[in-house]
């Protein structure tokens, strides 16, 4: 049986979240056949999707600036694939994807919207122009929009995309990749010398102001005074000795002792089941990964309250407003004090957490509606 074609026109393959939701999807489907365009450069995963057998090209342009070069291999490279599907992954790929796949007469054109939060504060100017332009064109290009967020298609309606088109699939995550496993908390402690006794805290996340670190960092100050005793490992692109904003917010709150800045790692899994509680400072999110990848491994979370942040959590965690570190301490020592005095409650709320990834956001799931969508165009 021949198999569909899916092509996916991404504006790029570097770390974030929408990047590895598109690998997840690509591997984990295996009746189509997947070909993925970057608009800029293969980044982090365009060789591993190569490793596994999903084909790669690049257009090489600049990061934020749009080329005739690249529209033209662009457009040449559609035309020479000749996809039934074609996914476009974020504003830009949206806009040059969806506007050249229309060009060459294919119809069945799905856009993917992965922000939810389009306010001058947290945006840029361009950003916030594209999307507005997207907003007209979604009544002519796209068939589908498929939102990664409850809070990103509310925030889309109000600028005007094509109410009919919405479609919301949540990201999915593999839950045997993000398992729990006890054994890492000790490995962990071990690799950063923390003692077995010690609380350690963690939040996994790039260096970005959307992820607001100095809140992060203001409330485990907060926390050091009340006489609380822990570690907090910070985990990411940027989050490394050296970064100078991390570095002042930390030794203003007189946390030097507390924070360990590890940068990037390729062992998320293992981190996620060495922390005991995941905290996750942001300012702005759509569908925030790191929290469904901790929660998978059965980590309990603190989190903003920040796009579905809230609905993915529900009642196995705790959530508070965006930029309020005295409340965030707060919580944090609700969840310390459950966690050392309540080892029972504690432990359903660990199984909880892990439970409602596994009900609510697999990519097994998030692959079976993608894959309704696509080909629900093509009967």
């Amino acid at each position: 049986m021949k198999k569909n074609k899916i092509l996916h026109v991404i504006t790029g393959l570097g770390d974030g979240g929408a990047e590895a939701t598109l690998v997840r999807l690509c591997l984990a489907d295996k009746k189509n056949e997947h070909i993925v365009i970057s608009l800029m450069d293969s980044g982090k995963y365009g060789q591993y999707l190569k490793d596994n057998y999903v084909t790669v090209e690049v257009l090489n342009m600049p990061k934020g600036k749009v080329t005739l070069k690249g529209i033209i291999k662009l457009y040449k490279d559609i035309k020479r694939i000749a996809p039934d599907v074609v996914q476009t992954w974020m504003y830009h790929a949206d806009l040059i994807g969806g506007v050249t796949a229309r060009i060459l007469g294919i119809k069945n054109i799905n856009w993917g919207v992965h922000h939810s939060d389009l306010t001058p504060a947290n945006s840029k100017k361009s950003t916030i122009f594209i999307a507005k332009i997207c907003s007209y064109l979604s009544y002519f290009i796209p068939k589908n929009i498929i939102f990664c967020a409850d809070s990103a298609a509310r925030v889309h309606r109000k600028i005007g995309y094509s109410k009919r088109k919405i479609k919301i699939i949540y990201n999915g995550y593999d839950i045997k990749l993000f398992d729990r496993n006890n054994n890492y908390s000790a490995s962990v402690k071990k690799e950063f010398h923390i003692s077995e006794g010690t609380i350690l805290l963690g939040m996994v996340s790039r260096f970005h102001p959307f992820k607001d670190h100095e809140n992060l960092i203001k409330a485990l100050g907060f926390l050091k005074r009340k006489g609380y005793s822990f570690k907090c490992i910070l985990a990411g692109a940027g989050m490394l000795p050296g970064n100078k904003s991390l570095e002042n917010w930390i030794r203003c709150s007189n946390v030097e002792d507390e924070v360990l800045l590890i940068g990037s790692r390729n062992d998320i899994p293992r981190i996620m089941n060495g922390i005991d509680i995941h905290l996750l400072s942001s300012s702005s999110e759509a569908f925030p990964n790191v929290l469904n990848e901790a929660m998978a491994c059965g980590t309990p979370c603190v989190t903003t309250n920040v796009g579905d942040a809230a609905v993915i959590v529900g009642k196995t965690g705790w959530v508070t407003n965006a930029m309020d570190p005295i409340n965030f301490s707060k919580l944090i020592e609700e969840a310390i004090d459950e966690m050392t005095l309540n080892s029972k409650l504690w432990e359903k709320r660990c199984l909880a957490s892990r439970v409602r990834i596994i009900e609510n956001y697999t990519v097994q799931l998030m692959k079976e509606k993608y894959v309704s969508v696509w080909l629900d165009e093509l009967v």
